[in-house]
């Protein structure tokens, strides 16, 4: 559990990538994708591999995904496309990286180097290779995207009654230099990337507050599972719509969840809103 004394009876939790900040275009478009075609061999089938890299990490019910699981799916769904099995190019899945992602909750590159030191395999070396150099892509790529609009006003209403926390699957070190880039991190109790947990885990703080008094924002399924898990409400923050969504939080989410009136018919209305933006099935026919 997040290692974090109250200070107020509310918790907020907060997302980072696509949620507070407009990056997840910028860092899967220019500096996952890339990766991805050059480590894993896809040269032959890249039009596709982005096409499925997108869906997997952008516009479906898996977006905001760990980098690792993450990439398993698009490998996954590369390996359906009749596409693919037409230009003779053939995917492979390291079973070592499938059974890591299995066992290790803290899904980050400290826990991989672990790993392949204790293994030497040779598919998760490449795998830490390939991860290395996302993060690399992404220190070099990514700067100057402020936050969305309402995103430091509400930051400022919440803190007057509430704890608030960046929970991401971001690695730390990308979190850090985002957030004290734009003076945000002055305002957050703590930053929890993927080193620290799961994002059911450092929500998990939710514990220590009383009940209905957390509440997760988020841009992704995974960040509502992860509210559920801990019996915490949530905003969701819809791919698309993030400044009418950011928005109608300052000026009507907030209020309700203070004063109690957040589960319920208003959180429905939320969740059906967001069910209908990110699908689960991809755009193209597969033969599996």
């Amino acid at each position: 559990m997040l290692d974090i004394t109250p200070k107020h009876d509310y918790l907020v939790g907060i997302d980072s990538d696509g949620c507070a900040f407009d990056t997840m275009e910028l860092k899967h478009k220019e500096c996952f994708i890339p990766n991805h075609i050059n480590y894993w061999e896809l040269q032959g089938v890249s039009k596709y591999a982005r096409e499925v890299s997108e869906f997997v990490n952008l516009y479906s019910r898996s977006r905001g995904v760990n980098r690792f699981p993450g990439m398993v799916e698009v490998l996954r769904w590369l390996q359906k496309r009749p596409e693919v099995k037409a230009r003779g190019v053939t995917i492979e899945i390291p079973k070592s990286l499938t059974d890591w992602i299995q066992r290790e909750t803290k899904l980050g590159n400290p826990a991989l180097e672990k790993e392949v030191e204790r293994t030497g395999d040779p598919a998760l070396r490449h795998t830490l290779d390939w991860s290395k150099a996302i993060n690399e892509s992404v220190a070099a790529m990514v700067r100057g995207v402020p936050p969305f609009p309402f995103v430091l006003e509400s930051i400022q209403k919440l803190r007057e009654q509430a704890d608030v926390i960046v929970v991401s699957a971001t690695p730390q070190e990308a979190l850090v230099r985002e957030w004290d880039e734009h003076d945000l991190t002055q305002y957050v109790e703590a930053i929890c990337g993927q080193e620290i947990g799961t994002k059911q885990e450092s929500l998990a703080a939710a514990a220590k507050y009383p009940p209905a008094h957390t509440l997760m924002i988020g841009d992704a399924p995974g960040d509502h599972r992860a509210a559920v898990a801990n019996n915490a409400l949530f905003f969701p923050i819809n791919p698309g719509a993030e400044e009418a969504s950011w928005k109608r939080f300052y000026d009507e989410g907030i209020d309700h969840f203070f004063s109690g009136t957040f589960a319920g018919e208003y959180q429905q209305q939320l969740l059906a809103e967001f069910d209908s933006y990110l699908p689960e099935q991809p755009p193209w026919q597969t033969d599996g």
